[in-house]
């Protein structure tokens, strides 16, 4: 329940950029970090109750000028990304429980795999299903992941970097 609350938390830290309908969020990194402190199931169920206060309705999602708060996020060009985070959070925490969370490139590793499905899903999402309007590959590499990637890049390296604070906390070994 922790992670779905710093899930929503980062998402109200969020930056929108002038040519691109998704935003800048900490959320990749709170996904992606959680995945790895709490294991695969806990990691994917506290993604999965993030996302169901979303539908119910909750200000959980960041600010959107598209689409309210509710399950129409889902549908907009926020939705791919979104409806991924149970996945990479699963992914993340199985590579770390076979061992990749022990060293800090191989968690880059498994977080980068993590935000490798965050990325697919969101742009595959931006492209062909994106409401009001799908933007196809090339716009929905330009606007979902060129901008986003160094980004994000970065904050996975701090977030490796974190992972060991993060055991101290969860009382993870």
């Amino acid at each position: 329940m922790l992670l779905a609350a710093l899930t929503a938390m980062a998402a109200q830290v969020s930056i929108h950029l002038p040519f691109t309908p998704v935003p800048l969020t900490l959320q990749p990194m709170v996904v992606l970090l959680g995945g790895a402190a709490l294991g695969s199931r806990l990691g994917m169920a506290s993604q999965i109750l993030y996302i169901s206060a979303g539908i119910a309705g909750l200000p959980v999602f960041a600010a959107s000028p598209v689409l309210p708060q509710g399950p129409l996020r889902l549908l907009g060009p926020t939705g791919g990304y979104l409806l991924s985070y149970p996945i990479a959070a699963f992914a993340t925490g199985w590579l770390a429980e076979r061992g990749f969370d022990r060293r800090y490139l191989t968690s880059v590793l498994a977080m980068a795999a993590g935000l490798a499905i965050v990325f697919v899903c969101g742009v595959a999402w931006l492209a062909l299903f994106a409401r009001p309007t799908a933007l196809g590959f090339e716009a929905a590499l330009r606007t979902g992941f060129y901008p986003f990637f160094p980004i994000d890049l970065y904050k996975i390296l701090v977030a490796a970097a974190v992972l060991p604070a993060v055991w101290r906390v969860t009382g993870r070994r």
